[in-house]
């Protein structure tokens, strides 16, 4: 029987992956805690067993765990958040802590770990040193149309980074969508003008990172449609940029469903990652 533990579990994008692996599991325990990402995770993945906040969670409780994965908080490590970067002592990034605590009291066959590529490097040592595996870092981009830097520690063997896809947002966007949403005379002037920074960003090659708060903060990506009108991608186009299957659902509004995606992993980069195990 295989039993995997999810972290920090959000819409389950574990299980996405383990799919997209092909690799079989009999149990998938989850940790969460927001309401809406619950929701949206049962929805599609009935049989998760959900579990809670992490604080409360023992591996004397659980049964044998083969595979421990988890992509603890990054609000205090990301160069994005220029004011609140106090790393892994942080409010919300101390949590890699808990997944040490539950990486030791599990003991699991294999494990993964993701955070931002962007994080100082004395955290980044502070994570390899205490996880005992040099971090891979595996930028999105090479399996999908979003720039996403990210740091990967595990034990799975590695099969080495895969040949880019070459996916750029042309590929990924439908450039006669209507807008899903109503534009202000403000927020066009806000996008506009911001449209220069890290951001946000008006078309490209490829998307700039897909945050948790970025839709709803006009912070994020914009497409410029054939006819001219500049909007927001549509949340199919937000699901193709985190390599989403079309047939996931989000019970929730849009900008809960952003949410979620933002927080989440891009599916065909873990997916990769997990192909080295072996149950």
């Amino acid at each position: 029987m295989v039993n995997v533990l999810s972290l920090f579990d959000g819409m389950s994008c574990g299980q996405l992956a383990l799919n997209k692996a092909n690799i079989q599991y009999d149990n998938y325990f989850a940790s969460e805690i927001k309401k809406h990402a619950i929701e949206t995770t049962q929805h599609n993945y009935p049989k998760t067993i959900q579990l809670g906040d992490v604080h409360n969670i023992y591996g004397s409780q659980l049964p044998h765990i083969d595979l421990l994965i988890g992509g603890s908080p990054c609000q205090n490590l990301t160069y994005m958040n220029s004011q609140g970067r106090v790393g892994l002592e942080g409010e919300k990034s101390k949590l890699f802590y808990e997944f040490v605590r539950l990486l030791k009291e599990t003991k699991p066959k294999y494990f993964l770990l993701e955070n931002v590529g962007s994080m100082k490097n004395k955290d980044k040592e502070l994570i390899t040193k205490i996880l005992g595996v040099k971090p891979i870092k595996f930028n999105s981009s090479l399996v999908s149309a979003q720039k996403r830097n990210r740091l990967y520690w595990t034990n799975i063997p590695f099969l080495g980074l895969p040949n880019d896809k070459q996916v750029m947002l042309n590929d990924i966007v439908d450039r006669t969508a209507p807008r899903e949403e109503n534009w202000s005379e403000k927020k066009q002037e806000f996008v506009l003008r911001k449209s220069k920074t890290m951001y946000v960003n008006i078309d490209g090659n490829k998307s700039i990172p897909i945050t948790a708060r970025a839709y709803s903060s006009w912070n994020t990506q914009f497409i410029t449609n054939a006819d001219g009108m500049l909007r927001d991608l549509t949340l199919e186009e937000y699901k193709k940029l985190q390599t989403i299957p079309s047939w996931y659902e989000f019970p929730c509004i849009k900008s809960k469903a952003t949410n979620l995606i933002g927080d989440g992993w891009t599916i065909d980069v873990i997916s990769h990652l997990l192909k080295g195990m072996v149950i």
